[in-house]
């Protein structure tokens, strides 16, 4: 039997295995039943101020643990994420915030720096290893920038709800220089900043209203 033979068994083997773990989980679940969903979207919600408790190292690694599985385009994983909660940290991220998000940041246990890649697909042979994807990025940066942007936003996203899902709270801010972050945290390098969001466990007094959302038939139609 030739290399490249026994190359294509090995892939048909991995791809037999990850459709039968596809079918396995979908035989033991099949959707999130309504107190699930309410924790990590429906009854969940954004917020700002937060008790003393911290976040612990266990929890930043399994929250990953579930944000690194979630799709992105070609498995590219552009997001790079920063969790700070250092003193030295937050003083050098309140920089870059606007001055009423300084205080939301600060008494966070963590605040993610949710950022990303540009060069992602230098990566794409290790993460992408069945086909060779980087001629689609190496000379056109622009292409690059965007791919990067889109999925570092999906895992910001996966990030959110993998926090919920553990039983953390989160608040996303956008409200912040991203030239002044990426100056503190990422010079010398090719990172870019995306949002910033605070995890922890939530003071909910500072709570108001649930603001309204749009009906489906306001935003959404068929074709």
């Amino acid at each position: 039997m030739n290399v490249h033979a026994s190359e294509e068994q090995r892939l048909e083997q991995l791809r037999a295995e990850a459709q039968k773990d596809v079918r396995d989980l979908r035989s033991r679940l099949t959707e999130l039943d309504a107190d699930s969903l309410d924790l990590i979207l429906t009854g969940a919600r954004s917020h700002y101020a937060w008790t003393d408790r911290p976040v612990t190292d266990e929890q930043i690694h399994k929250m990953f643990e579930i944000v690194k599985m979630g799709s992105t385009s070609m498995n590219s994983c552009p997001a790079r994420f920063v969790f700070v909660r250092s003193k030295e940290g937050k003083e050098r991220l309140a920089k870059a915030l606007k001055p009423k998000n300084v205080e939301k940041m600060i008494h966070a246990p963590v605040t993610a720096i949710v950022a990303y890649d540009p060069e992602f697909w230098k990566e794409l042979p290790r993460l992408f290893p069945h086909e060779d994807r980087r001629p689609h990025f190496s000379d056109k940066p622009e292409h690059a920038e965007v791919t990067a942007f889109r999925n570092s936003t999906l895992q910001g996203a996966y990030l959110m709800i993998a926090a919920r899902a553990i039983g953390l709270d989160v608040g996303a801010m956008s409200g912040f220089s991203n030239e002044i972050a990426d100056k503190e945290f990422f010079a010398g390098t090719t990172l870019k900043s995306n949002f910033l969001c605070n995890i922890g466990y939530a003071d909910e007094s500072a709570l108001f209203q649930r603001l309204p959302r749009f009906d489906f038939d306001d935003v959404c139609s068929f074709e």
